[in-house]
């Protein structure tokens, strides 16, 4: 181990930190660096990038189907697909961070980007839209955007994905964003993002960089393992040289082939690692029916809440995407409530120090997005039936006369279904694999909500082709008063319910990894 050589500390001794250095490549000294002295400048870019990301996501289906002149359908398949980008790319980061720049450049280079993004954006929202212009579409005139503005948008924000790898923040950028200006409103989280970027740095004298040599990643030793496996399954294998668990045939990776040579062939580590990995594969396979739920909140919700009367007081109303920070109260009000009182008394029923398992507090969650999306079902079932009783339907722009209040208790409701699913979720592929393994646990999780948007996007994609066929109405229609929404939010209550179906038999048969028994769900 080489030896530092720190400097002389009144009052204390230097105490290196081991296999790190400071900024100028000598020993990092823990009373100069480190711990909250530095934590301070980097929560400032993830509070900075949250309030980005967020301020765009929140109200990116109103600037599509507004400035841009976007169908209903079209606005929210964007939506879907951008935000599954950008659940999916910060595991290029992870991997970029581990394996070849480190964390202190990746952080750089990943901001860079982002405020190129948003840049970008704020140019785009700049450029003059052509209101009022119309494009044919077969036997129809549509409004319709120029393509120059368009392409540069969607750059724009797929940078703003690409980088990404605060509740009263939130509703006043969308106050801004609905009521003043979308320069504005996409400017300010880039100027936030540029004073972060300014913070971030200048704490740079107080950072540690690690110098451990960087191992193979994760990534790549699992993949490894499937390969060898596959590469070797007419081979026979020793039925004493592993123990005949769950997916025998991961254990051929272990061998070696006659014409290659022994360091082709796999750890029983290894093998092992690739097991842990696959057990979750049910378990993450059975939740993205709730990713896709999850999806609804940023698209449809805010697209129901722009139909109504939204008036708080003369001359304000309130911006429809504010209602999503209602989900973050529910995080805030009901989390405490589930520690101190759900869990103490889960424990005396059940005997377990949590009161309940991690995958009953998943499948709960589950359940209770059932019961949100029967309920956004209901209320817009009620909307159409408010605008036909006062003659609104053909009027698209028209305000619908029912109060924007009736959709608290879907936000409310799925907030409260984070507290049981995403927690559950976190803390399940966080503790159900190996140490070595938790980027590969966190990327399954954040995989999960990336994909569900993806399947959201095809899913209103089909569904838009076969409900418009012969000139009729799709469930998306641009007029929301003709449109069924409440079909779509039916058919994931029933979706849901299989897939709650599927995911109870899935967590019954799951082996837990570090008791190493069956346990029930």
């Amino acid at each position: 181990m080489e030896n530092w050589e720190t400097e002389e500390v009144e009052g204390e001794s230097p105490l290196p930190v081991l296999e790190a250095v400071d900024y100028r490549g000598g020993a990092s000294v823990r009373s100069k660096s480190g711990s909250w002295r530095s934590a301070g400048f980097i929560i400032g870019v993830e509070v900075a990038e949250r309030i980005a990301y967020y301020g765009i996501q929140g109200n990116l289906i109103t600037y599509l189907t507004g400035p841009l002149h976007q169908t209903t359908a079209t606005a929210a398949e964007n939506v879907n697909i951008w935000s599954g980008t950008a659940s999916l790319l910060p595991l290029f980061g992870a991997f970029l961070a581990d394996s070849l720049l480190g964390r202190y450049r990746t952080i750089i280079l990943a901001s860079f980007i982002y405020i190129l993004g948003l840049g970008l954006l704020t140019l785009s929202a700049m450029l003059p839209s052509p209101t009022g212009s119309e494009c044919q579409v077969g036997n129809e005139f549509k409004s319709c955007s120029p393509q120059s503005q368009i392409v540069l948008f969607f750059i724009s924000l797929y940078l703003v994905a690409i980088g990404q790898g605060c509740m009263a923040t939130l509703s006043i950028l969308n106050y801004i964003q609905d009521n003043l200006s979308w320069v504005l409103g996409f400017g300010i989280p880039c100027v936030a993002m540029i004073i972060a970027l300014l913070v971030f740095m200048l704490g740079t004298v107080t950072y540690r960089f690690n110098i451990q040599q960087r191992g193979k990643s994760p990534f790549l030793r699992i993949g490894r393992v499937f390969v060898a496996a596959i590469r070797n399954r007419r081979s026979t294998l020793s039925s004493t040289a592993v123990k005949a668990e769950q997916f025998e045939f991961l254990n051929k990776a272990l061998l070696v082939p006659e014409d290659s040579i022994e360091d082709e062939s796999c750890s029983l580590s290894e093998v092992e690692e690739a097991k842990a990995v696959l057990r979750l594969v049910p378990i993450w396979a059975t939740t993205l029916v709730y990713a896709v739920v999850f999806a609804q909140v940023p698209t449809f919700f805010t697209k129901q809440g722009i139909t109504m009367e939204r008036t708080i007081f003369p001359g304000f109303d309130i911006p429809a995407a504010s209602l999503q920070t209602l989900v973050t109260v529910a995080i805030v009000l009901f989390s405490p409530i589930y520690d101190r009182l759900f869990v103490p008394m889960a424990r005396a029923i059940t005997g377990k120090p949590s009161g309940i398992t991690m995958l009953q507090r998943i499948g709960t969650g589950i359940s209770i997005s059932i019961f949100t999306i029967v309920f956004a079902a209901l209320v817009e079932m009620k909307r159409l039936k408010t605008a036909q009783e006062s003659g609104v339907v053909d009027e698209p722009n028209a305000t619908v006369p029912m109060s924007i209040w009736w959709l608290i208790p879907q936000y409310f409701l799925f907030g409260v279904s984070e507290v049981f699913t995403m927690v559950g979720l976190q803390e399940f592929f966080y503790d159900q694999v190996p140490n070595e393994l938790r980027s590969m646990g966190l990327a399954l999780y954040l995989s999960i909500f990336g994909v569900g948007s993806f399947i959201s996007g095809f899913l209103i994609s089909v569904i838009e082709k076969l409900s418009g066929k012969d000139g009729q109405d799709s469930w998306f229609a641009n007029n929301l008063n003709k449109a069924h929404v409440d079909y779509f939010y039916w058919l994931l209550a029933g979706l849901s319910v299989m897939g709650l179906a599927l995911f109870i038999c899935s967590a019954k048969s799951y082996i837990y990894n570090h008791q190493g028994i069956r346990r029930e769900l």
